[in-house]
């Protein structure tokens, strides 16, 4: 096991390689300056072959390389990996494994998923998840509003410059491994990598995203072994019928005391009174951010 840093692990908005100032014009014609999120290409490659090149962010590049594999079911929980090379002229990362692979087969079966930045996923979306048994694990309420409350005024660059998605790695009422990018499925990439790499459980752990709760969101957190899946924002019906299937806790719209959870109800221990707990203003996230 490689040892990982210490938590938390959470974004870094001050990080003049993830942003960039553009000045512009406002509604009323007055002069403004705003940061934006960068954007370019990462390409991957598993040994010799090349995999595929993402957009993103640029950070954490071999986490995000060892996650898109993992999920793909390309690199096995077994696997060894004698390497990982990144090389930031060529925007290029190489994941070496002890095991010959070759996946030409599958790279000719490419689905586009509904991920912002277009995700892409490879083979049969459903791979894995037949017979698929995630742990009977316990969430409480309480949890879920203090994940909500320290994510939701956590320095970010959602916070910074917005167009950006973030995905939080959480025990109990603790996030732990916090990762954004210009697409969700990259930012949930980074967490697997995170995960493979430093060997860290799964069977206790809740996944929180800031984006959709799809059917690839779904298949990738039911893969990672991760029993709860929790978001600010709403559903896909795929993507419910996918937890249910699975038996994968999912819960979505959380704002304040307000969510509304469409599978895995046995696992919630509802342990506060929601009137207890306080409304979420419009502008609280904006707010946080001074």
């Amino acid at each position: 096991m490689i040892q990982p840093p210490d938590y938390p692990v959470l974004p870094n908005p001050g990080d003049p390689r993830l942003t960039r100032r553009i000045t512009g014009t406002d509604h009323t014609g007055a002069a403004t300056e705003i940061a934006v999120v960068e954007e370019r290409p990462l390409t991957m490659y598993l040994n010799r072959q090349e995999i595929v090149t993402a957009m993103t962010i640029g950070d954490h590049p071999e986490y995000l390389a060892l996650g898109f594999l993992r999920n793909q079911g390309m690199l096995r929980a077994d696997d060894v990996v004698t390497g990982v090379d990144y090389d930031d002229e060529i925007e290029t990362v190489v994941v070496r494994t002890a095991r010959e692979t070759t996946y030409e087969e599958k790279l000719q079966k490419k689905t586009r998923t509904s991920g912002c930045a277009v995700g892409t996923v490879f083979g049969d979306m459903m791979e894995g998840l037949e017979g698929l048994t995630l742990p009977a694990a316990e969430i409480r309420t309480s949890w879920l509003y203090a994940l909500a409350r320290q994510i939701n005024t956590t320095p970010s660059l959602y916070l910074e410059a917005g167009a950006i998605h973030g995905t939080v790695l959480c025990q109990q009422d603790r996030p732990l491994v916090y990762m954004e990018d210009v697409g969700r499925h990259n930012a949930v990439d980074k967490i697997a990598g995170f995960m493979f790499r430093h060997d860290v459980p799964a069977g206790d752990k809740i996944l929180y995203t800031t984006g959709r709760l799809t059917s690839e969101m779904v298949i990738k957190t039911a893969l990672m072994g991760i029993p709860a899946l929790a978001s600010r924002s709403g559903f896909t019906a795929w993507g419910v019928e996918i937890a249910q299937q699975v038996g994968l806790t999912l819960i979505g719209r959380m704002r304040g005391q307000r969510f509304v959870c469409l599978s895995g109800e046995d696992r919630l221990v509802r342990d506060v009174d929601p009137a207890s707990v306080p409304e979420e203003s419009a502008r609280s996230r904006r707010k946080s951010a001074t």
